[in-house]
């Protein structure tokens, strides 16, 4: 049997990997950064400072991960009764394919 389809590939360039054919990854855009003024402790910052730690990339990682754990507390909220009576299904009549289970 003869498939004529291409066969992706991984070449390597500069150290870096770069896929090509028709499987490969499209590339997002880089997020443009905006210039911000954020209060910070003193402590803080002078410790980061002290340690060479990147101030802006350590807001943008603590940022990103407050940003997610909100998301997920409004999801959980919008969502409790659809969770609560799925719950309450299983509760009352199994899994709905739980007989096929062979553990």
């Amino acid at each position: 049997m003869r498939i004529d389809m291409p066969i992706p590939y991984v070449r390597y360039i500069g150290g870096k990997s770069v896929q090509r054919g028709p499987m490969a990854q499209k590339t997002r855009p880089k997020p443009r950064k905006r210039a911000t003024n954020v209060s910070l402790r003193e402590d803080l910052l002078a410790e980061a400072r002290e340690l060479g730690v990147n101030v802006s990339t350590a807001a943008e990682i603590g940022l990103a991960r407050a940003i997610a754990t909100e998301r997920e507390a409004r999801w959980l909220r919008e969502n409790r009764q659809a969770i609560e009576s799925a719950n309450a299904y299983v509760e009352r009549h199994g899994l709905p394919l739980g007989h096929y289970r062979q553990f």
